[in-house]
């Protein structure tokens, strides 16, 4: 009876592989612009959908692991009953309609393609506008009317959804989680992704809400006092708080060095991927999604006692030739590599383990990447790597004016990811009649105003993730990462010193965090490493930090940094890496990492000489 067992959860293995697999593939293809096949994506999609929640799985995995008696098997078809339990829809109703919804969003992703958004450029001039060319503008143009034009790309970007089926999105996502037994398609989303109730959610935002209510009230009068009321409008917010910083620190964050800083960095970690294949898509340009992300096509996992690795596609949205976009596009590049660093080394011996969909909580899988991110802020990181054209290091005193510039406002910063969950809260508990355009862009307004105190600088229905099935109402997944990462950094600071170069840190990850995928729940990954359960105080501490505090702190890392002996460059990151831009290969390792890093750079360097 056993082999019975053996051979369902082998071609259990295999099914989904080979359906996730092509879903992928076209998600990629259709994602970066390098295809028209939405109605090939839509059809991946929907098998991919219709295996994940077909209903006749429960009872067949319940059997089967009746039958098991191998330790192994029972894990590998434990996860997989997690994950259909997670998935599975057994009303044909709501089957029916998540294939309508997956049409839906299919038809206003092709659509929303096709909408061409345009900005100003510092010459006046009109140009082709982009999400992240926008948001880069707010932060560092000096233009004023520069700046004005971003905002208004992201307003016509929200009239757009309102009046291209968003709203009809919406509804359509209430009629199915209702029918699926929710009260709406927001509880639906927290219970499934982060398995707790909108009622314990908000109890854990409240209450960062409440902790960093005076930092933020404050943030925003210190800048009027300083600047006027004219800083707090929402084309000049970011501007006046760190784009002079931003223009400075712009010549020792080229672009075309950040591939090199994320394969070092990431070595010294002790990071590896365990011979995975990694695909990256590092430039803004039209047509592509405007959004980073990571997607693993192939999950890892070991089958039958052979490794399987990873196949994983991540992308950023650099623009290297808009100040500003260096440093936005080199964070993306950590963020992404981190993720896909989590997948790539998950160790669990089927592929539900290593998956970015429930039951993987998405609070757990952005702690992988936001950590590795987070290091970017670091003096002692920041001494290492930022450095100009003549291998000169980023001084003191930009680091002290950057703690200077961001700090006060890191409270806003972390709102505004709190800010998304309280909006889509709302919008879903609306009846049907009540929601219009007109009442939705009034609510994004008032919940802007309440949790920021000033209208967003970035709009609310300007983000990505809320137009997504797979994102929307899940972005508070960000700010419960956040809190996980403050726990992590202060547990490797407390028993380590220090964070960057720290080769113990890949290792450990890999271990507590990575190897068990969804096997464990969040908090239990959390108290594997560090022996505590999660908490948002740690987060709350360091947003309310005032500026002298995070600059002695800055100074204090730099010093140890040292004392310290030069990093060891580690091992190479086992990693068959292809960098891309579109359909053209621009860059790989397949005969030396040094030379893939040559081959990017000079790249980049010959595609935005100034």
């Amino acid at each position: 009876m056993n082999s019975i067992a053996r051979n369902y959860f082998n071609q259990l293995n295999q099914d989904y592989l080979a359906l996730h697999r092509r879903k992928e593939d076209l998600f990629w293809s259709t994602y970066m612009g390098t295809s028209d096949d939405q109605a090939g994506f839509t059809a991946a999609e929907q098998a991919y959908k219709g295996f994940c929640a077909n209903p006749a799985r429960l009872p067949e995995l319940r059997a089967m692991l009746a039958q098991a008696e191998e330790t192994d098997l029972k894990r590998g078809l434990a996860g997989w009953l997690a994950f259909f339990e997670c998935n599975v829809i057994e009303d044909p109703a709501a089957a029916a309609l998540m294939d309508e919804l997956v049409a839906a969003e299919a038809k206003l992703f092709a659509r929303r393609k096709e909408l061409k958004l345009e900005l100003l450029d510092e010459q006046g001039r009109t140009v082709p506008g982009s999400l992240p060319a926008a948001g880069a503008s707010l932060v560092a143009s000096p233009v004023e009317a520069v700046r004005a034009s971003a905002v208004a790309l992201f307003h016509t970007l929200e009239q757009w959804a309102l009046d291209s089926g968003f709203l009809e999105i919406v509804q359509l996502r209430n009629r199915f989680a209702r029918t699926m037994g929710y009260r709406d398609y927001f509880e639906y989303k927290v219970r499934k992704n982060e398995q707790m109730s909108p009622e314990q959610l908000f109890v854990i935002l409240d209450d960062f809400i409440a902790r960093t209510e005076a930092r933020t009230r404050q943030s925003l009068a210190e800048l009027k006092e300083a600047k006027g009321e004219a800083a707090l409008q929402p084309h000049n917010l970011r501007f006046s708080v760190s784009g002079d910083v931003t223009r400075q620190l712009d010549p020792y964050v080229p672009f075309s060095r950040a591939l090199q800083d994320w394969v070092q960095s990431f070595r010294r970690l002790g990071i590896q991927y365990r011979d995975a294949v990694l695909t990256l898509d590092l430039l803004d340009r039209p047509g592509k999604y405007e959004n980073g992300f990571c997607h693993g096509p192939v999950p890892s996992f070991w089958q039958e006692g052979q490794w399987v690795p990873a196949v994983v596609n991540f992308t950023s949205l650099a623009n290297p030739g808009q100040v500003g976009s260096g440093w936005s596009g080199l964070n993306t590049l950590f963020h992404e590599g981190g993720h896909a660093a989590h997948f790539a080394n998950v160790t669990g011996n089927a592929p539900c383990f290593s998956q970015e969909f429930p039951p993987t909580s998405m609070a757990y899988a952005e702690t992988q990447s936001m950590f590795c991110d987070s290091l970017l802020e670091d003096a002692d990181w920041l001494k290492r790597y930022a450095k100009d054209e003549h291998g000169t290091a980023i001084p003191d005193v930009l680091i002290e004016e950057m703690i200077a510039a961001r700090q006060p406002f890191r409270a806003f910063n972390e709102r505004q990811i709190a800010l998304v969950a309280y909006f889509e809260r709302d919008l879903y508990a609306m009846s049907d009649e009540e929601r219009s355009p007109e009442t939705v862009l009034a609510l994004a307004r008032q919940w802007e105003r309440q949790i920021l105190g000033v209208e967003s600088p970035r709009p609310l229905l300007a983000i990505p993730h809320l137009l997504n099935q797979e994102s929307a109402c899940a972005y508070h997944g960000y700010l419960l990462a956040l809190m996980a990462v403050e726990q992590t950094r202060a547990y490797f600071l407390k028993r380590d010193g220090y964070l960057t170069d720290n080769p113990r840190i890949g290792p450990d990850l890999a271990a507590h965090y990575w190897g068990p995928g969804n096997g464990m729940t969040h908090d239990q990954t959390l108290q594997s490493l560090t022996g505590e359960g999660f908490s948002a105080r740690p987060l709350a501490d360091a947003c309310n930090l005032d500026v002298a505090q995070a600059w002695q702190q800055a100074q204090a890392c730099m010093a140890a940094a040292q004392q310290r002996p030069s990093a060891a460059e580690g091992a190479p990151l086992n990693a068959h890496i292809r960098v891309v831009h579109g359909d053209k290969l621009v860059a790989d390792n397949s005969q030396s990492e040094l030379r893939m890093l040559a081959d990017f750079a000079a790249w980049i360097r010959g595609c935005y000489q100034p």
